[in-house]
């Protein structure tokens, strides 16, 4: 493990016994992640990444690898340090704040073995982190979601966690409320500069709160990287089609000479008067402050294009189009 490697998972294998032998729900995960830097583990229900999480936080065993952190394993095969000795942090879905304590008495929960003066140092600076110092003496049930989860937040930093674990935080949520407080919440970690790992299914969180984001799919991690670079060189058919909005057609469809297939974004495609391509319109879409549409190739394969802000053609039209760059993501035949 480099220097500068805060969290690393080493071919990480997690399963359940079952009649035909075990289970395996994570298959051979390697990742790493720098000091301060926020992780996501991304994927449909049931890929594994909440699996994983609970294996780093040392609530499952692990069947195969290892997990380091700060340069101490924290578990190998066969060996494990117990959960409460891992000094990893775990944020909830539902906070799970306590009720009958105010907001201070929750945040200092975790850290009663302090003297009483550092105990409430660390409260106080903990309030004043979340900006929830006029609040220290409300109760649960008198704040909104959002500073309910700033209080979450600091109960879980209290104890100076070397790693926290946050777990599909905002699946209840509405999009706008979602993408408002994923983006709070990175500042905060980023201000407390904790290193932390956080499981979604929601890809637009996954980019708005993470350093690095990786795809998993039926328990295997497919690409772990920073957003952009998941978005623009995906290296995996299936992170192509999950990252962003995009088809993947055959590259015969293109007239472009090329085997295999290609990834066509909205922004790949263009009306082109001088174009080679032709398509038939066959839906709009208005996502402001421009229109969208869907073409259809004669191959029959369907793409999305930009229509610009103008009055969209009609549908059924035939288009003219043309390709809009030489730096697509292709992938070669399948074998």
């Amino acid at each position: 493990m480099t220097q500068d490697v805060w969290l690393e998972l080493d071919g990480l294998v997690v399963g359940y016994p079952g009649p035909a032998g075990l289970r395996v729900v994570v298959q051979g995960l390697s990742l790493s992640l720098s000091r301060g830097e926020i992780g996501a583990l991304l994927g449909a229900s049931g890929c594994g990444k909440t699996t994983a999480l609970r294996a780093i936080a040392g609530f499952e065993p692990i069947a195969d690898g290892r997990i380091v952190l700060d340069g101490s394993e924290l578990a190998t095969r066969g060996q494990a340090l117990a959960p409460e000795q891992r000094r990893v942090g775990m944020m909830f879905q539902d906070y799970a704040l306590f009720p009958h304590l105010d907001v201070a008495d929750n945040i200092g929960f975790g850290i009663h073995a302090l003297a009483r003066k550092a105990r409430d140092a660390r409260i106080q600076e903990l309030l004043e982190l979340v900006g929830l110092a006029e609040a220290a003496r409300a109760y649960p049930h008198e704040l909104s979601g959002g500073q309910q989860q700033r209080v979450a937040l600091a109960r879980a930093l209290a104890p100076r966690p070397s790693l926290l674990l946050l777990d599909e935080l905002f699946s209840s949520l509405d999009v706008q409320t979602r993408a408002r407080l994923a983006g709070e919440l990175r500042g905060l970690l980023k201000a407390a500069e904790t290193t932390s790992l956080f499981v979604t299914h929601d890809q637009a969180e996954a980019f708005a709160m993470a350093d690095r984001v990786g795809v998993m799919a039926q328990g295997r991690l497919l690409q772990w990287d920073r957003p952009d670079v998941l978005y623009r060189s995906p290296t995996h058919r299936d992170v192509a089609t999950f990252i962003g909005r995009g088809a993947l057609v055959p590259a015969s469809a293109l007239q472009d000479g090329m085997q295999g297939e290609v990834l066509l974004r909205p922004g790949d495609v263009r009306l082109d008067p001088a174009g080679s391509l032709r398509g038939v319109l066959i839906a709009v879409t208005f996502r402001g402050p421009h229109f969208e549409g869907r073409v259809r190739l004669p191959g029959g394969d369907s793409v999305d294009i930009d229509l610009g802000v103008a009055e969209p053609p009609a549908i059924g039209s035939t288009l003219v189009l043309a390709l809009a760059g030489s730096s697509l993501v292709r992938f070669p035949p399948s074998t």
